[in-house]
């Protein structure tokens, strides 16, 4: 058996880290790594659809590059030579963006995403780029105008969503991490579903230049990944201050690898999130890994976010406010999907341009969340539902400040169930949306959280989730790093 044919079976627990040892001992070489890769997806992906395109020449090239300079003796970057693959709302220059949105079929970025660049000034490989629900809407990725995506650990359901495509690709080891984004749960949930890790980071901290806008001020990319440590390398290689995204932040941040004390650490445990809705499988697992994390020392107190009943709803009239005023600018007119190339005899005026090319262009759900955003913002409703969720928005904000003067992270389920069947939650869009209960208020008050697998229930992934506070990112990234070693030595 040759060595590329053995690294490929072991692509779905290659981590970054070890790749990265692998290619500076040169017992493998990038261009190895990524062959096994793209013979993974030619093998497995047919049926997954975790892509949208491949970029196998260029990805190609780019191996060939960083193996010649490490025969150089050069020094390499963590990721350097390590297969990435990137939601395809996420612009690549040169190649298809699409939001997995028909309207934007056929658009070709004129640019790199802010993240882009600088993955590829680590010399990364991006492989390709990953299917999503119609930008970004969604908790499945069945909103996708190109098909579904499945979950790799059971083919009859859902990967979550929107970045189910990133979180599917990581879980098959089609790459060794991926790029998603996140407006209301949007990593973190597709990796609950998927056995994976997604960390959102603190809105501000990784520039959204070039992520195409779904919601501006909930919207936020972040990596998914195997395990919190290869979380922590991408964090540092794609976070900072950026001109062009004037949302984000420069600040010092800490080292990821200074050891931290558990027996210093505080974790809060919100009553709100421990209720109804919650299967009580997975509330028997979360629980045990507090009570785990107790006897190794660490403090676990009770709190409250008294307005947590109130972030869904606060959730979806923002969101979609935002999300009409976002998306007005795909009107067949400068580019995209436009009735008046596919249809041209249809075509009397130039209202009929924006409302067919929009109509057709859009699917359901993306035109449900228009029209919805629309009406919040309409004269008359704007007071009643728009400014009164941001007053609420300030309020979900202000208990987490509450909470972080006592505690040092907060420790919630991701998901109030498994991964469920296609179709099981299409026919209810109120049922679909209640899968982001626990995630939603995070993006509302801007701070870091991330998933990390607990365990399985019927051979299905579980995700704990851990909140920290805003820009304490590495501190809650320590604690879910030593949190995943505990879970896993409940496992072993």
């Amino acid at each position: 058996m040759s060595f590329v044919i053995s690294v490929a079976m072991n692509l779905k627990e290659l981590t970054i880290k070890k790749a990265h040892e692998l290619l500076a001992k040169r017992e493998i070489t990038s261009v190895e790594l990524t062959e096994a890769c793209f013979k993974n997806i030619k093998e497995n992906d047919g049926e997954i659809r975790a892509f949208l395109s491949v970029t196998e020449e260029e990805a190609m090239a780019a191996a060939k590059s960083v193996d010649e300079k490490i025969a150089k003796g050069e020094p390499q970057e963590m990721l350097s030579g390590i297969p990435v693959a990137v939601k395809d709302n996420i612009t690549i220059k040169g190649g298809k963006t699409t939001a997995a949105s028909k309207i934007l079929e056929n658009y070709k970025a004129p640019y790199d995403a802010t993240v882009i660049k600088k993955l590829k000034e680590e010399e990364a490989v991006i492989v390709g780029k990953t299917n999503l629900d119609e930008f970004a809407m969604g908790s499945s990725t069945e909103n996708s105008g190109f098909g579904p995506t499945k979950n790799p650990v059971d083919l009859a359901r859902v990967p979550g969503g929107s970045s189910g495509g990133s979180a599917a690709a990581v879980k098959a080891g089609f790459c060794l991490y991926a790029l998603g984004s996140d407006t209301g749960g949007s990593i973190r949930q597709p990796a609950s579903f998927c056995g994976v890790v997604g960390f959102k980071p603190t809105y501000g901290a990784v520039s959204r230049h070039g992520l195409l806008a779904m919601s501006s001020s909930l919207d936020q990319i972040g990596p998914i990944t195997k395990n919190v440590e290869d979380a922590a390398i991408v964090f540092e290689a794609i976070r900072g201050k950026d001109e062009l995204d004037s949302t984000s932040v420069r600040r010092e941040w800490p080292d990821f690898s200074k050891p931290l004390d558990l027996e210093k650490i505080t974790i809060g445990v919100p009553r709100e999130y421990f209720t109804h809705g919650l299967a009580p499988e997975i509330e028997k697992n979360i629980k045990s890994v507090i009570a785990k994390l107790q006897k190794e020392g660490a403090q676990i107190k009770e709190i409250s976010l008294p307005h947590s009943d109130w972030a869904l709803a606060t959730y979806y009239i923002i969101m979609p406010a935002e999300v009409s005023a976002n998306l007005a600018r795909y009107d067949g007119i400068k580019y995209g999907y436009s009735t008046i190339s596919h249809k041209p005899s249809a075509m009397s005026r130039l209202l009929d341009v924006y409302l067919k090319t929009r109509g057709e262009g859009f699917g359901a759900e993306v035109r449900r969340r228009i029209i919805l955003g629309t009406y919040i913002l309409s004269a008359g409703y704007y007071d009643a539902y728009y400014a009164r969720a941001q007053k609420v928005r300030r309020l979900i904000k202000k208990d987490f400040d509450f909470a972080f003067e006592n505690v040092d992270v907060i420790l919630t389920p991701t998901t109030p169930s498994t991964a469920f069947k296609f179709g099981e939650k299409t026919a209810d869009p109120l049922s679909m949306y209640l899968a982001d209960i626990y995630t939603v208020s995070v993006n509302l008050a801007g701070v870091p959280a991330i998933s990390i697998p607990s365990g399985e229930i019927n051979g299905l992934p579980v995700g704990l989730q851990l909140i920290g506070k805003s820009f304490d990112d590495i501190k809650l990234l320590q604690i879910a790093k030593i949190t995943e070693n505990l879970i896993k030595g409940n496992n072993a």
